[in-house]
C-alpha cells in the first residue's frame, strides 16, 4: 500500500510504502551499502515480528525504517537506511517522520550510529546510554562453568522468559522473545523452579550472535554468555552489551574485540527494570 508520493532532490518521483517480504532484495542491497552485515534471512526475521517503511524510486527501494512494538507504550526503531545517491535531499527525514507518525503515542528507543545523531536530536530524542559491539572468530574454546542452575530451556519455560525478560526490559515484549526463542538455541538460569536470567542465541549477520541476556547480576550475566560461548567454537560471534554494566573488558578477554557501538537513545519516558532483572546484552542493535 502507498503512504505518498513527493519528487527527491533529483526530480525523480519517490514512494513511500509499507515494508513487504518483496523488498527483502532491495533493503539487504542497502544495508550491503552501509557495510552491515545482515543476511536476507535478518531482513525477513525482522520484517516478520515488525512493521516497516521503504522509499522507493523507480521501482528501486532507496531507503528503510522499521520498527517494532512492545506492548501499547513502547516501540524500538531501527533499520533506518537511505541509499548514497539518495541522501541531502530530505528522503532520511521523510522516513523517520512517517516512522514517528506510526508510532505516535509510544515511547521510541533507538541506538544511533554517529551519522543519525542530529537527525534524531530535532526530532526530540536524548540520550540515556552506549551500547558497545564486540565480535570475533573464537579460535580458542570457552570453557563453560559447571553450574548446575544453568539449563536449556524448554516449551514450558516461555511464560517465565517473557515474564522475566518484562521485569529486565520494562516492557512487554513477549512475542519478540518468542519468536527469538523459535530460532535460536536458549538457556536459564533456574533457581529452584524460578526462571531468574535466560540467554538466547541465534544466527545472525556473519555469523552468530549471543543476546539477548538478562539475568538478576553481572556475574550471573557472564555465565549465561560462557555457557553459549562453550558451544560455539570456530565460529563469528557477535554480541552488544551495555557499556553501564562493564562487561568489555572481559569480553575482550575472551577474544570478542570492541569493534564500534551505538548511541542509546529514547523519545519519551525510557522504561526501566524491575527489581534485581537486568538487561546486560541486546538481541541486537534494533530490536534493543
Amino acid at each position: 500500500m502507498a503512504v505518498g508520493l513527493n519528487n527527491d532532490i533529483g526530480g525523480d518521483p519517490t514512494e513511500l510504502t509499507a515494508f513487504e517480504i518483496s523488498h527483502v532484495p532491495g533493503a539487504l542491497k542497502l544495508s550491503q551499502e552501509m557495510g552491515w552485515p545482515y543476511r536476507s534471512e535478518d531482513w525477513e526475521f525482522a520484517a516478520r515480528v515488525g512493521e516497516g517503511l521503504v522509499l522507493k524510486r523507480s521501482g528501486e527501494v532507496i531507503g528503510s525504517a522499521m520498527w517494532w512494538n512492545y506492548g501499547q507504550a513502547y516501540a524500538s526503531a531501527g533499520m533506518i537506511i537511505v541509499t548514497r545517491s539518495a541522501q541531502g535531499g530530505g528522503n532520511g527525514s521523510r522516513l523517520f517522520n512517517a516512522l514517528l507518525e506510526a508510532t505516535e503515542g509510544r515511547n521510541v528507543l533507538l541506538n544511533s550510529t554517529e551519522d543519525g545523531l542530529t537527525l534524531y536530536r530535532r526530532r526530540g530524542f536524548t540520550v540515556w546510554g552506549t551500547v558497545l559491539q564486540h565480535q570475533g572468530q573464537l579460535n580458542v574454546p570457552v570453557p563453560a562453568k559447571a553450574c548446575a542452575d544453568i539449563r536449556p530451556a524448554t516449551v514450558s519455560d516461555l511464560p517465565a522468559l517473557r515474564a522475566f525478560d518484562e521485569r529486565a526490559t520494562g516492557m512487554p515484549r513477549g512475542p519478540m522473545v518468542a519468536a527469538l526463542a523459535d530460532v535460536g538455541d536458549v538457556v536459564v538460569i533456574d533457581r529452584r523452579g524460578r526462571v531468574t536470567g535466560y540467554v538466547i542465541a541465534r544466527k545472525f549477520g556473519r555469523g552468530y550472535v549471543v543476546g539477548p541476556v538478562a539475568a538478576e547480576s553481572a556475574e550471573d550475566a557472564q555465565r549465561l554468555i560462557l555457557d553459549q560461548l562453550s558451544r560455539l567454537h570456530g565460529q563469528f560471534v557477535r554480541i552488544d552489551v551495555y557499556a553501564e554494566h562493564g562487561l568489555g573488558d572481559w569480553l575482550e578477554s575472551l577474544g570478542l574485540v570492541r569493534v564500534g557501538g551505538a548511541t542509546a537513545m529514547v523519545k519519551g519516558r525510557r522504561p526501566m527494570p524491575d527489581g534485581a532483572a537486568c538487561m546486560y546484552a541486546l538481541a541486537n542493535q534494533s530490536f534493543g
